[in-house]
């Protein structure tokens, strides 16, 4: 199993159906400590979805639930955190916020955190 890596995870919802929720659940399935963080109040197993910006935490990675037009928002919050890198998943890639993060010496990836989970790539 590889080390943990801490990941917040944006966009997080409480309806099960979502990529957010599953994502949150099979992070945790697979030893990473998460913390998800939305606009829905509500819980994804035995995590409470943050309502408020976890500016004083530190993450590994940052992966992204919420499209681009929502990011937008988000930039200077994301890249103040400091990730190591960003996860786009399929239907939130942003060339801009990729482009910032970049800059920043974070490393960004499109890709899908459930793919990379089950073919360990994560």
């Amino acid at each position: 199993m590889q080390p943990s890596k801490k990941t917040l995870v944006i966009g997080a919802t409480p309806k099960p159906e979502r990529y957010a929720y599953i994502a949150t659940e099979m992070l945790h399935d697979f030893g990473h400590e998460v913390v998800p963080y939305g606009v829905k109040k509500g819980n994804i197993g035995d995590y409470t979805i943050l309502n408020e910006w976890p500016a004083d935490q530190q993450f590994d990675t940052i992966t992204l639930y919420i499209n681009p037009t929502l990011q937008e928002g988000f930039y200077e919050q994301i890249l103040a955190l400091k990730p190591k890198r960003i996860i786009f998943n399929p239907g939130t890639e942003n060339s801009v916020l990729d482009e910032k993060a970049t800059a920043e010496n974070i490393q960004t990836l499109d890709a899908c955190t459930l793919v990379l989970l089950r073919t360990n790539q994560y």
